[in-house]
């Protein structure tokens, strides 16, 4: 952006002209950093004293930021394995400065994948070597010593090209994790009936699955092939094995923006095993074509003014709520009630979003960690026929007909805010057994070089 425009503070809960501090996009050396307000616009403004000054938009529009936040004690790691030596972002570990306990571990059982997508944060494909499984059951146990009772979400690269994927989440219903996820393109379910059976007997509760639009063209953009056809059949596959589904937009302006809505109305025609939206505005991490403008990049208030400028205010920008867990700019979600073909909303953002009184962030680990086990987790086959009428009705409804919009927001090299960083609760295992949290271990510079990922 060009250095010339004058930039004014913003006040959002920290003071006005707030001091951060982020990387520069070329070397990852840690800088100092701001938010600041340009018109409607907050600005990440920062400057490398080699590579020079880089704005990037974080946040476009209303909600303000000013409106949304909301200030939240830090809840120290149950166990920080790294001290500070090196400073945020480079002692990951979790280090003794960070601000969040973890709520769902990534673990990867493979780096590789039966796509290639010009589009991936951990830059996924080849042959690779695959961990053993005693080395993938020691990695589930370093993370419950590390985390405690945490949600777990097994990826990769691609986890089904394993043929023994249903033995590892076998593991992992084992070792009694609150939820059993698998991070998923959804190609061979969409294939292999049998495969997908096998993950359902081992204990599979939920499929997080890449899901970025409703026609080829976005596919083709974004993954490089004409999907849609298979992404469908993934969907009908899902749903008929009795696996709970989030559905799961990567969002690029241009691409598939105008398909938000879209995606929303086809979730919610699949039935009550699709338990909701979780939409990615697109990070420039791992692989991407080149360096963003800003015009490739939707914020979070863009994607909830899109919600319900697309759907005729069927959700509207206000049903949204702030995180109780990560830092408020990384997410918003919102809790609906399926009735009579429409959603009626059941967050009550007066009651339990807003208030001067800071928020205990242990506290918003806990419910975040136990809500989404419950939400995305297939509802038990005997909420799906309960008598009607009385208590027992009631509960079963809310658990079977309940739907979750929600977004988070990535941080890459030119987005990055080590304090949204310090209040990540989603943290992946390194392979030399450290909790790093999301973004910092997909982390990488513009010539790809990562400051985490296969460093270890």
């Amino acid at each position: 952006m060009n250095s010339s425009i004058p930039l004014e503070g913003i006040d959002y809960g920290h003071g006005a002209g707030h001091g951060t501090e982020s990387v520069c996009p070329v070397c990852l050396r840690t800088i100092p950093a701001r938010r600041v307000r340009l018109g409607s616009q907050v600005l990440l403004d920062k400057e490398c004293p080699e590579h020079g000054r880089f704005r990037t938009p974080v946040w476009r529009g209303n909600p303000s930021l000013g409106d949304w936040v909301r200030p939240k004690i830090p809840a120290r790691p149950r166990q920080p394995f790294l001290a500070t030596e090196r400073g945020c972002p480079n002692d990951c570990g979790l280090c003794e400065r960070h601000g969040q306990h973890t709520c769902t571990v990534l673990v990867e059982v493979t780096s590789r994948c039966d796509l290639s997508c010009p589009v991936c944060f951990a830059a996924s494909g080849g042959k690779g070597k695959d961990p053993e499984l005693r080395v993938v059951a020691a990695m589930m146990d370093r993370a419950l010593q590390l985390a405690g009772p945490c949600n777990l979400q097994i990826s990769g690269g691609e986890p089904t090209v394993r043929d023994d994927l249903p033995a590892i989440v076998a593991l992992a219903r084992e070792r009694g994790f609150g939820l059993i996820q698998i991070n998923t393109n959804g190609l061979r379910l969409a294939k292999d009936k049998a495969f997908g059976e096998s993950l359902v007997r081992s204990g599979l509760q939920s499929v997080f699955l890449q899901f970025d639009g409703v026609s080829d063209e976005v596919y083709l953009n974004l993954r490089g092939r004409s999907l849609w056809d298979l992404k469908q059949r993934a969907v009908e596959r899902c749903v008929s094995l009795g696996i709970g589904l989030v559905l799961v937009p990567t969002l690029k302006p241009g691409i598939n923006d105008h398909q938000i809505g879209d995606i929303l109305h086809f979730a919610l025609e699949q039935g009550t095993l699709v338990r909701g939206v979780h939409y990615q505005p697109i990070s420039y991490f791992g692989r991407y074509p080149e360096t963003p403008s800003d015009e490739e990049r939707i914020t979070l208030p863009e994607i909830m003014r899109a919600l319900e400028d697309q759907t005729s205010g069927q959700v509207r920008v206000f049903d949204f709520s702030p995180p109780a867990c990560e830092h408020a700019m990384c997410s918003f979600h919102a809790n609906y009630l399926r009735e009579d073909g429409k959603l009626k909303l059941l967050t009550d953002r007066e009651r339990c979003c807003t208030g001067s009184e800071p928020l205990q962030a242990s506290h918003g680990a806990e419910l975040s960690k136990a809500f989404t086990a419950r939400i995305w987790a297939a509802p038990p086959v005997s909420d799906r026929d309960c008598a009607p009428g009385g208590l027992d009705e009631f509960i079963a409804r809310s658990r079977r007909d309940s739907f979750t919009i929600s977004a988070m927001a990535f941080q890459d090299a030119w987005t990055l805010d080590l304090e949204r960083l310090q209040g990540c609760c989603i943290h992946c295992l390194s392979p030399d057994g450290r909790l790093v949290p999301f973004c910092a271990w997909n982390l990488t510079a513009v010539d790809g070089r990562s400051l985490h990922r296969g460093q270890s």
